[in-house]
């Protein structure tokens, strides 16, 4: 046989790979509440299809379960106008075929088979949807790459140990919380405490390289507040906001929050220190608690089902430090604590799997005190590692006196207590107008590390007599 036949026979082979097959279709059967069903279809889960009827605009819908054969597909929009018998159609990302003469390309991952969405610097003070389009009015997005959401976390063994300061111009969470490069916070608040504008005081002062916004199941409103008015122009220069809320679909917020993961991981793999702001984990629990109790789901504790409590860490676990000499990820969660219930099922999950936890204070608030960082029920699990022995000392000792001076405040506003009872609580007292100095910061202060480690410093001189590490 020739060589050019025999040419001519691979480069038919390899065209063979990209031949499209007659496309498999599924019709829909039921459509109940948030959920719709369809037969004729076997698909992973995650998978993405198109529901095509006439006379409505296509519909995009995600499969979330199954049963027996039925597909249990969850709608990216409202599916008002859709009737029994609607053309289910998947999705599938386009394969490019090679020209004659090419090497055929190998065949795709499966997790190739998942959405994929815009990454890169184009999104660089830029406001996109869930699904990567410009919210904005600044036109269209110019990006290189797009990236699956769904993604392989790195081994906990492969991952750069927290070691290095994080600072984040908050002199409160400086001093006594110091935060870790890689580290991840929960941030526990109830309403109206000023839980946002804390946010927006770490996105614009935090020494990060990008700054990542993911606002999940917020009221509309409070986006473009928060992007105008405590982001700011500055902040906005090296942010990402994605944006998803409250009025999308549960699915939107779902993909909402694991598109900034994305994001966020893929300028961490290009070398860039990371800030990843996430507001909020509860919305984000909150939407895969609807999927899941309409997909016939039992629910749990206090109405969420298992799911909810399997989804979190998957979600949390992915960022942090990446592999040793590359970039990392810092990230921020605010949990909500209905009712101010640290106990909520929500921030009890979060406490355990997140690196710490600053808690909000409803009285403090009410009190003027901003921000409002209850440093008694506060907690950062890396600070022992990335602080100095002396600076760890000064911080003990200085939440000792606050503490000291919250539980007598009863006694003392009343005038029940004597000076000289107690040698500690005189001292506390004496020290407690700067305490409160270092704790209260204005939302337009930007205090650096070196700030808030001079004020410990100036409270308990004799904490810092050497500079060795703890």
């Amino acid at each position: 046989m020739s060589t050019d036949l025999l040419n001519w026979l691979d480069d038919c082979q390899a065209l063979v790979k990209f031949a499209q097959p007659v496309a498999q279709t599924g019709k829909l059967v039921r459509v109940a509440g948030l959920v719709m069903e369809a037969v004729g279809l076997k698909l992973p889960v995650g998978s993405v299809c198109t529901v095509v009827q006439k006379g409505t605009p296509d519909l995009e819908a995600e499969v979330v379960g199954f049963s027996g054969e039925r597909l249990f597909l969850m709608p990216s929009t409202d599916v008002h106008g859709m009737t029994p018998g609607a053309r289910v159609i998947p999705q599938e990302p386009p394969a490019q075929a090679p020209k004659l003469g090419q090497k055929a390309h190998p065949w795709r991952r499966p997790e190739d088979k998942t959405k994929h969405l815009p990454v890169g610097d184009s999104l660089l003070g830029r406001v996109v949807d869930s699904n990567g389009k410009p919210l904005d009015n600044l036109g269209e997005l110019k990006f290189e790459k797009r990236c699956p959401l769904a993604a392989r976390p790195i081994n906990p063994l492969e991952r750069e140990p927290i070691h290095e300061p994080l600072d984040v111009g908050v002199k409160a969470i400086n001093a006594l919380l110091t935060v870790g490069r890689g580290q991840r916070i929960g941030l526990m608040a109830g309403s109206g405490v000023g839980k946002s504008v804390l946010l927006g005081m770490m996105a614009r002062y935090t020494k990060a390289d990008r700054v990542v916004v993911g606002l999940i199941g917020e009221r509309g409103r409070e986006v473009k507040e928060f992007i105008e008015q405590i982001l700011g122009e500055e902040g906005l220069k090296r942010s990402v906001v994605i944006a998803a809320p409250a009025d999308v679909s549960p699915l939107l917020r779902m993909q909402g929050a694991a598109y900034t993961q994305v994001v966020a991981e893929h300028f961490r793999d290009q070398g860039h220190n990371v800030l990843m702001i996430m507001d909020s984990l509860t919305r984000y629990a909150m939407a895969q608690r609807e999927i899941a109790l309409a997909i016939g789901e039992p629910p749990a504790t206090k109405g969420y089902p298992p799911s909810v409590f399997a989804k979190l860490p998957a979600l949390v676990e992915r960022a942090g430090n990446g592999r040793p000499g590359g970039g990392s990820i810092t990230a921020f969660y605010t949990v909500l604590t209905e009712g101010d219930d640290q106990q909520d099922p929500i921030a009890d999950a979060a406490r355990a799997i997140l690196d710490g936890h600053i808690v909000l204070s409803r009285s403090l608030a009410e009190s003027g005190h901003y921000p409002a960082i209850d440093i008694e029920q506060s907690i950062s699990r890396a600070m022992h590692n990335i602080v100095s022995a002396q600076h760890l000392n000064a911080a003990r000792h200085l939440k000792a006196s606050f503490s000291k001076v919250q539980r007598n405040r009863d006694l003392i506003t009343v005038g029940a207590y004597a000076a000289g009872a107690d040698p500690q609580l005189d001292h506390a007292l004496a020290l407690y107008p700067q305490i409160e100095k270092l704790l209260q910061q204005s939302m337009l202060e930007s205090a650096h590390f070196e700030e808030a480690i001079d004020g410990l410093k100036a409270l308990f001189p004799d904490d810092f007599n050497g500079s060795t590490k703890h």
